[in-house]
């Protein structure tokens, strides 16, 4: 969740910018804010452009994401998932490309991606196409991006609202991949967030830019 990135980065010490649908009401006037709908493509990057003032930033974390629905991928419309691909993978094209074109220098990036892009778990179709086409995504700005250090990042298990509603209301017999879920070790928001601070550096020196890395196996 972005709440704990934020908590995280302002505890460290960095001047936070952000862009989401809301402001929680803890971050008023802690945080550089504007509202902006990532399902909305046509209006990222007029967004940003009015958040970011800057010419550097060190740190950029690529972090919205939609789960769509669990189901098998022939029962999913293209509707649908062209709807998870515009949020995970679409949106963070419009951003890489506003840095570009605006000739802002950015020291690294972290895009949020999951084991689900390997995996390709059964019921976990557009989310799973959406992670595998940002790594692609991410792997092909880093070509572009010669000064900037990009990492696709698996978190891990985190007890968001996205992964609670999969382990309450998806049918574990039908979709057995839920039930390892409910038997894995998971993680807070917050442990995730602080676990990700505390190997930017390691990343940077140890890993080529634009490689897919999980950090459970770092």
């Amino acid at each position: 969740s972005w709440k704990a990135f934020v908590e995280v980065a302002l505890n460290k010490g960095y001047k936070v910018y952000a862009l989401s649908r809301h402001l929680p009401k803890e971050f008023e006037k802690k945080i550089n804010f504007i509202k902006c709908d990532l399902k909305a493509v046509e209006s990222i990057y007029k967004c940003i452009k009015e958040l970011l003032n800057v010419k550097e930033i060190d740190l950029v974390i690529l972090n919205a994401g939609i789960l769509g629905d669990i189901e098998e991928i022939n029962k999913t419309s293209l509707y649908k998932i062209q709807e998870v691909m515009t949020v995970n993978v679409w949106a963070n094209k419009v951003i890489l490309d506003f840095f570009i074109n605006e000739g802002i220098k950015v020291n690294q990036i972290i895009g949020i991606s999951s084991g689900a892009s390997v995996n390709a778990n059964k019921g976990w179709g557009g989310y799973s196409i959406s992670k595998a086409s940002l790594n692609i995504l991410l792997k092909l700005y880093s070509r572009e991006m010669p000064d900037t250090h990009i990492t696709a990042l698996a978190p891990g298990l985190v007890l968001t609202p996205m992964l609670n509603y999969i382990l309450e209301n998806v049918d574990e017999k039908k979709f057995p991949s839920v039930k390892r879920l409910k038997q894995s070790s998971k993680q807070t928001p917050l442990e995730a967030a602080e676990k990700i601070f505390n190997i930017l550096g390691k990343l940077k020196k140890e890993f080529p830019s634009g490689e897919y890395i999980d950090i459970r196996k770092i």
